[in-house]
């Protein structure tokens, strides 16, 4: 039941779990902001313009306290004294700390506070606050749209990358984790840009204008309140140095578990049927246990950043109030410019609390982010030709001219193939599982590129094509059905979404997808869930024929196209063929040879190499490989031996 299927699927090992590399990915995922680089700046002057006035704020308040603290000492100095003759007379009592503190205030003995001066200084603040909560409303609102167009960027090139993938790619990698890169670790990355952005410039502006306001203040104190940062910083980068790793770990063991979660519950039934909930549940435990201690380390780890900065914050702030009070009793400063400060020093901790507490999402954004940069940076398809070729005619002769193919390099599969498919001929393809037999078709629908020798599809080489071309002339059934949540119609009309009413009905009669049609309650208007449950399987496959056959292609390839129908369906469906094989060639890969009895050559492959080839009469003739195969499924073991 792997989620992987294909030749290369032995191939593919465990998730990686290198060490990120913090720096370039980080960059590159800012880089990914580039084309809204003037919106960026727009937030850039919205984000410094809110900061300014935020900063500018607490000094004017400052000046509110030093009103107040001015008029409640002047109240208790005698009225009708200078300021200076109240010093004097301070001194004179031997209060000469008092003194001090008063000839550096702005007082007028006997006078109390001035509340006019209060409410305009107090209506001023508000009104700063009021236009830096507008600026940083703004602001958000526009880096909201910067990093959604910036998300939808990243989900349409991981799209268009799928689609240029090749098909060795889906055969090594687990579906499950495939899907959580584009879905979870995507998500995570839009919630980290989205938070941590405004944040972060916010947070860096913010230290950039407290500590120049500081700096203005008090240099003294701004110097105490900055002794911790470096202590700060070096916490920070320790902490997150033990926790990158464990961030890698937890995203790339969520994308294991969805594929271990995709491939139990699309097996489901069989997993059922053979009794192995027990094990499919261990297995689940076992990943479900490393998703949770990669996570909780993670969270851990890094959750101890805030706990470190806020011990070092506090010390700050002891210090600062400790040298601040000491400096008002001196009269070196005021009260409210001591206010201030001991405000801004708070604000100084809180921006660089909010990057430490950042680590802990920028590290699980930016490990999100590889997964999906590795995803964008896998090898692609080879291009398409500048000017491609293209058959005039479209008969659907293709030959085969000694083509070898190998999925490893050290395992040769197909060597000197030749072969030639007349226009209107059905040749089957026969042989045990392994011999080759699907890796032919995909060779001749470009899913792998040959090794060497060449494909000639009317004699135009096939890969001088586009792509587009070559499939457009072919269609193709295979016997696992996809069928999409839409209407019957609807997944009909896949292969040609222009068809009319006429030719969608034309085909599904010709594939006796109308026989079962009718007792539909909605008949063409049945919709189908994504599963296909509603209808049988016999029902989905015969869909699947219909649209291949309204795709009117020139080449029609069957990969056991009859697997999932009864002997009856099957009748027809041979029928069905038989009435659209002219001038179409059709390539037909069977277990079953009571289907390929009528084909016009049988093409007989083990481990890469035409054994035998020839119509059903000559090869059992011949008494060899498919007399073998041939005996194996009608006489049976027992007269196949004698």
């Amino acid at each position: 039941m792997s989620a992987m299927r294909g030749p290369m699927a032995a191939a593919a090992g465990p998730p990686s779990k290198k060490p990120m590399d913090f720096g370039p990915s980080a960059r590159r995922l800012l880089g990914r902001l580039a084309p809204d680089k003037f919106a960026i700046g727009l937030v850039l002057v919205l984000a410094a313009m809110s900061v300014v006035l935020s900063v500018v704020a607490p000094k004017i308040l400052g000046h509110a306290t030093n009103i107040i603290f001015d008029g409640v000492v002047g109240k208790q100095l005698p009225a009708g004294l200078t300021k200076d003759q109240a010093v004097d007379e301070l001194r004179a009592q031997g209060q000469g700390t008092f003194a001090d503190m008063v000839s550096s205030m702005d007082v007028v003995p006997g006078t109390g506070i001035d509340f006019g001066a209060l409410g305009r200084v107090l209506a001023v603040v508000l009104v700063i606050y009021l236009a830096a909560s507008l600026f940083s409303w703004v602001q958000g609102y526009v880096l909201n749209i910067v990093v959604q167009r910036t998300i939808m960027r990243l989900r349409a090139d991981v799209e268009e990358k799928i689609h240029r993938l090749p098909l060795r790619y889906f055969d090594t990698n687990p579906r499950g984790d495939l899907l959580s890169r584009v879905t979870n670790d995507i998500d995570n990355i839009a919630q980290t840009v989205q938070q941590t952005i405004s944040q972060l410039l916010t947070s860096v502006l913010s230290v950039i204008g407290i500590l120049a306001m500081m700096l203005w203040i008090s240099p003294l104190l701004a110097l105490v309140a900055v002794a911790t940062v470096p202590l700060s910083v070096l916490a920070t980068t320790l902490i997150a140095k033990q926790s990158q790793k464990h961030f890698v770990a937890q995203w790339t063991t969520t994308g294991a578990l969805n594929a271990q979660i995709e491939e139990s519950f699309t097996g489901h039934e069989l997993v059922t049927a053979f009794g192995r909930q027990r094990e499919v549940g261990a297995a689940f435990d076992e990943r479900n246990e490393q998703l949770y201690q990669s996570g909780f380390h993670a969270q851990f780890i890094s959750g101890m950043v805030m706990p470190a900065i806020n011990f070092l914050g506090n010390l700050n702030y002891v210090a600062v109030a400790v040298v601040g009070g000491m400096r008002v009793a001196s009269g070196s400063m005021s009260l409210g410019d001591v206010q201030a400060f001991i405000q801004y020093s708070r604000q100084f901790t809180q921006p660089l609390t909010q990057i430490g507490a950042m680590t802990n999402l920028m590290q699980s954004g930016v490990a999100s982010a590889e997964r999906v940069f590795a995803l964008l940076d896998e090898d692609e398809q080879s291009p398409d030709p500048v000017s491609p070729a293209s058959p005039v005619v479209r008969r659907g002769h293709v030959q085969f001219e000694n083509v070898s193919f190998r999925y490893k390099e050290e395992q040769p599969l197909i060597e000197n193939l030749s072969l030639t498919a007349e226009p209107g001929h059905m040749v089957a393809i026969v042989g045990p599982t392994g011999a080759g037999k699907t890796t032919l078709v995909n060779l001749i629908m470009r899913f792998y590129e040959v090794d060497s020798g060449r494909i000639r599809l009317d004699g135009t080489d096939i890969t001088t094509m586009s792509r587009d071309d070559l499939r457009s002339r072919i269609g193709m059934v295979l016997q696992d059905t996809w069928l999409f949540g839409g209407t019957i119609r609807e997944n009909i009309a896949y292969g040609h979404p222009d068809a009319t009413e006429a030719q969608i009905r034309e085909a599904a009669r010709m594939s006796y997808v109308d026989r079962f049609v009718h007792s539909l309650p909605a008949g063409y208007d049945t919709v189908i869930d994504e599963e296909g449950g509603n209808v049988s399987a016999g029902e989905k496959q015969l869909i699947t024929i219909a649209r291949a056959f309204l795709s009117q292609p020139s080449i029609l390839i069957l990969d056991e196209a009859t697997s999932s129908v009864d002997t009856r369906t099957e009748l027809l469906v041979q029928h069905a063929t038989a009435a659209l094989r002219s001038d179409r060639t059709s390539f037909v890969i069977a277990h079953r040879l009571s289907t390929i009895r009528d084909a016009h050559l049988i093409v007989v492959m083990e481990e890469g190499h035409i054994v035998e080839q020839g119509t059903h009469e000559e090869l059992l003739a011949r008494r060899g490989a498919y007399f073998e195969l041939y005996n194996s499924q009608f006489v049976g073991p027992a007269e196949a031996a004698v």
